[in-house]
């Protein structure tokens, strides 16, 4: 199945450049470790954001955790990133209750399945 209405999907600067992209985030310093291998820094987060919105819109999605929130989803894919590198990746995604588009939650590393 394909993420609903990923045309529309939302991604926050905020969500990848101080967190998955900060190399002092407590958290996503961590990911930002991944991130940095494929060649995405915080300068680079506007590229992060497009290979995001890529692979929500081309990866197959599955469902999830439904949560009092809303319906959670994962896709998973392969990006290539700045340095020309590429790396498999599983993103993150809900659609809150009374919303009709996904929201980007996070992404970390993957493996091929």
């Amino acid at each position: 199945m394909k993420l609903p209405a990923a045309d529309r999907a939302l991604i926050t600067e905020s969500k990848v450049r101080d967190y998955l992209l900060s190399p002092l985030h407590p958290v996503g310093r961590f990911k930002a470790a991944f991130f940095a291998a494929v060649g995405y820094g915080q300068g680079e987060w506007q590229a992060l954001v497009a290979d995001l919105a890529r692979l929500a819109a081309q990866g197959e999605a599955v469902q999830t955790e439904a949560t009092a929130f809303g319906q959670k989803y994962e896709v998973r894919g392969r990006i290539t990133g700045p340095s020309g590198r590429s790396a498999m990746l599983v993103s993150v995604w809900i659609v809150l209750s009374g919303e009709a588009f996904p929201r980007f939650v996070t992404a970390f590393p993957g493996t091929k399945t």
